[in-house]
């Protein structure tokens, strides 16, 4: 029992650290993201994610930058489509 409560503090301490740590290593950032490292390879070599090479070789990214990146290309809700929609027919209607 020891040993679980042992395992459990060393990965809530682990994941506390991720969520709280502002540069992160490749593997803390794949885990933050949820992806695999040859994925998040393949958007650094793309230039699809932004990243850090300090020295040319090891890529660092910052948590920040991270987060804002995973809320670009929002899709919108089917009832905010509609709402423009209808704001927008509302509009032409009133030019007339």
């Amino acid at each position: 029992m020891s040993e679980e409560l042992k395992q459990m503090a060393e990965l809530i301490a682990a994941n506390t650290i991720l969520c709280t740590k502002e540069v992160l290593t490749t593997d803390e950032a794949a885990k933050y993201l949820g992806v695999s490292k040859s994925y998040l390879y393949k958007l650094t070599m793309q230039q699809k994610i932004p990243h850090y090479k300090p020295l040319g070789k090891m890529c660092y990214f910052n948590r920040v930058e991270l987060e804002q990146w995973l809320q670009t290309n929002r899709v919108s809700t089917d009832e905010e489509i509609s709402q423009k929609a209808q704001d927008y027919c509302m509009k032409k209607g009133a030019r007339r």
